[in-house]
C-alpha cells in the first residue's frame, strides 16, 4: 500500500507542475470592467491571449497582459528543463472576484448625500501546458 500510495502522490505531483497560476489582488478597477476583458482570453493559447491584449483599448489590459506573463515566468519556474513554444500553454482558468469596496459620499442636491462605492477586484490566472512532453 505504501509503494501505491507514493505512485499515486509522484503522478499527482508531476500533473501539478504542468499548472501554474498567478494572482492580482486589490487591483482597483470594478469587476464588470475587468471581467470584460478577462472573457476575451478565456480558454485562449498564451501567445494568442498576448496579443489580444496588447490590442486591446481598455485600461484593464495593461494589468491582465502583465499579470499573464506573471504566470508564464511562473510555470517557466517550475519546468525549468521545458520549453514555452514546445509546451503549448493556454489558459486553463481566468477569474475575476469581487475586492473591497472604498465607499465615499458624495454631495447631491438639497443637502443630501448619495454613496459612492468604488469597487476593486481580485484576478486569478492559471496557465497549463496542453501536451505532456517534456523536452
Amino acid at each position: 500500500m505504501g509503494v501505491r500510495k507514493r505512485e499515486m502522490a509522484e503522478r499527482i505531483k508531476e500533473e501539478r507542475k504542468q499548472l501554474a497560476f498567478a494572482k492580482l489582488n486589490n487591483c482597483p478597477t470594478s469587476p464588470r470592467k475587468m471581467r470584460l476583458v478577462a472573457d476575451l482570453i478565456r480558454g485562449e493559447k498564451v501567445e494568442k491571449a498576448l496579443q489580444i491584449l496588447r490590442f486591446s483599448p481598455k485600461e484593464a489590459s495593461r494589468r491582465l497582459e502583465k499579470l499573464l506573463l506573471s504566470a508564464i515566468a511562473n510555470w517557466q519556474a517550475k519546468n525549468e528543463d521545458a520549453s514555452i513554444e514546445d509546451a503549448d500553454l493556454f489558459i486553463k482558468e481566468i477569474r475575476v472576484d469581487g475586492g473591497s469596496m472604498l465607499k465615499r459620499l458624495r454631495p447631491a442636491p438639497q443637502g443630501r448625500a448619495h454613496r459612492i462605492r468604488k469597487r476593486s477586484n481580485h484576478v486569478t490566472i492559471v496557465v497549463e501546458a496542453k501536451n505532456n512532453t517534456q523536452s
